[in-house]
């Protein structure tokens, strides 16, 4: 769609700089505050603009695409899980769809490490002593955790997060595990100094800490299991930064009750902002809300690669980040 200015919706507020760089290439509809979209204001968007600009809150199912407008041939998603978006009814009505991968990358993993801390030492309940004005001074039994140096690490789902972990991880002393539905080739496995498994259930069945960073798809859906998290030693601990779908949130519930397991860091949950409520009375586990790719730096880049992707369809060309069912 060359020589055209793109008729634009945003659906949530995005930082200041991207919005007003939005504003200058594109007729842009930017969100006044940072509710999301109704469902039915989403599909009058998806009827009068040209680009869709969601965001991980939109639902966009396949009912809502069947309401799409004839100009609307582009969903510029900000942020790289696409699996809110129904990217098969996208294709069949001539809708491309794109991401923002390899931006959030170093900030998830800083976050899937800093709760693997979190967790193993007891950060929470230190800071809610010092905060209740509690702590009567040092104590040789007191707030004893664990070392993660030398424990085993076993990381579900080896892309760019998965081994951006297994670097920090390694750094930590950390050995190195993981299964992914490929394996990685000889001379990335080397140098990340990783351990392939190929049974899941015989990698956490021996892990001292697990850290899920696979996708969410059909096939991940629930992957963790009351079967095969009853598969993990009472004293490890789990970390999700991915998807909270990959676990059956309330089986882990139940394990971590139950002393099944030790411990758990989770920024994300399984029906999105509604959690489990007895996890949050659970001493043994740290609640994020949805903050690993949540730095400054990180959000300005995904806006940038919203706006290439969208200036690229502009201009008559494929999105550099276009996402097909295939890659899915």
């Amino acid at each position: 769609m060359p020589n055209q200015r793109l008729s634009v919706v945003v659906t949530r507020r995005l930082p200041e700089v991207v919005e007003t760089r939005l504003k200058e290439l594109f007729d842009v509809e930017l969100r006044e505050d940072d509710t999301p979209m109704r469902r039915e204001e989403i599909a009058e968007a998806m009827r009068r603009a040209d680009v869709l600009v969601p965001t991980i809150t939109d639902e966009i199912d396949a009912t809502l695409m069947a309401q799409a407008g004839n100009r609307l041939k582009l969903i510029a998603n900000y942020g790289a899980g696409v699996d809110h978006i129904d990217v098969h009814s996208a294709r069949q009505r001539g809708i491309l769809v794109a991401n923002t991968p390899g931006v959030v990358t170093d900030d998830t993993a800083d976050m899937t490490l800093a709760l693997m801390l979190a967790v193993t030492r007891q950060i929470p309940q230190g800071l809610a002593k010092m905060q209740a004005d509690t702590w009567r001074g040092w104590s040789p039994m007191a707030h004893l955790g664990t070392r993660i140096g030398g424990k085993r690490l076993g990381i579900l789902g080896m892309g760019r997060i998965g081994q951006a972990v297994a670097r920090r991880a390694r750094a930590f002393g950390m050995q190195v595990h993981y299964h992914n539905r490929r394996r990685l080739r000889p001379e990335v496995e080397d140098a990340l100094e990783a351990t392939w498994w190929e049974s899941l259930d015989q990698m956490v069945a021996r892990m001292d800490v697990i850290s899920i960073n696979c996708p969410h798809t059909p096939s991940t859906f629930h992957l963790m299991n009351a079967r095969r998290l009853k598969l993990l030693k009472p004293s490890a601990v789990i970390i999700n930064t991915s998807r909270g779908e990959v676990i059956d949130e309330n089986a882990l519930t139940r394990g971590l009750r139950a002393g099944e397991i030790a411990g758990a860091g989770l920024d994300v949950f399984e029906r999105g902002h509604d959690i489990n409520p007895r996890l949050r009375e659970l001493p043994n586990v740290v609640l994020l809300p949805h903050m690993g790719s949540a730095t400054q730096e990180g959000r300005i880049e995904m806006g940038e690669k919203v706006i290439l992707n969208i200036k690229t369809f502009a201009d008559g060309h494929r999105p550099p980040d276009q996402v097909l069912p295939g890659m899915l």
